[in-house]
């Protein structure tokens, strides 16, 4: 048996960026503080600051100062630009299939250096685990670059009067949200590259042989037999 837990220490470090970079993209999808809007009128907002996700915008008023107040924003809402259901999609997609490579990844490690008998299906899982994180960071990199360059463009959002939000802010700043989200995806795309590069997910691994046994020596004794036999010679000294 071919030992190779010592080749894969670096993939096991790929499995831990995965683990944090999914968590963070999950932490990222569900912020609202993809967009921060600064406003001038404080008539209605008077945080003066609202922030705009891709689920929901919240800002705070004076009827009720110490609730957040927020509308949601759905991926069919006429008024939203196009990166807000993009990212809706993508974000989402990207949640999936993190949480599938995390899965293949564990698989991989854990027959690398658990399993001492199948080994068939190990380089099936670093390239699996590899092109998921890949996927993943892609996924996501996509709809939190687009946003940003909205943040950094000033570009508006039409809401609806329901929303009480002016249609278009002062200035804008990026938020928490989008910084994390670019973190993780980086993180993401370094998995994928760790366990695409491991070498031995492109050999044959799956052709593990057991280490070949001598054949027996013959034995120099009569019929072959392999058991030892008393001396003849010491016998008589003895009897005498």
């Amino acid at each position: 048996m071919k030992y190779v837990a010592h080749t894969a220490h670096w993939q096991f470090l790929g499995l831990m960026f995965g683990v944090l970079a999914w968590i963070l993209t999950v932490a990222t999808t569900g912020l609202n503080e993809w967009r921060l809007w600064f406003v001038s009128d404080v008539s209605v907002v008077t945080s003066g600051v609202a922030w705009v996700g891709i689920w929901r915008a919240c800002f705070y008023s004076h009827a009720l100062p110490a609730i957040e107040n927020c509308r949601s924003i759905g991926l069919s809402d006429s008024f939203a630009p196009a990166e807000i259901p993009v990212a809706q999609v993508l974000m989402v997609s990207a949640l999936v299939c993190g949480l599938l490579g995390n899965l293949s990844a564990a698989a991989a490690m854990r027959t690398v250096y658990f399993s001492m008998k199948d080994r068939r299906n190990v380089g099936t899982l670093f390239r699996l685990a590899g092109g998921l994180y890949l996927l993943t960071g892609a996924c996501s990199s996509v709809p939190l670059l687009w946003n940003m360059y909205s943040v950094l463009s000033n570009r508006t959002i039409h809401f609806l009067r329901t929303f009480s939000s002016p249609a278009a802010p002062a200035r804008q700043q990026l938020g928490a949200a989008i910084i994390v989200g670019l973190f993780a995806s980086a993180l993401m795309l370094v998995s994928g590259v760790l366990f695409l590069c491991y070498r031995y997910a492109w050999e044959a691994l799956g052709d593990f042989r057991e280490p070949e046994t001598r054949p027996e020596q013959k034995s120099g004794l009569p019929n072959g037999d392999q058991r030892g036999r008393d001396n003849p010679a010491f016998l008589r000294e003895d009897n005498s």
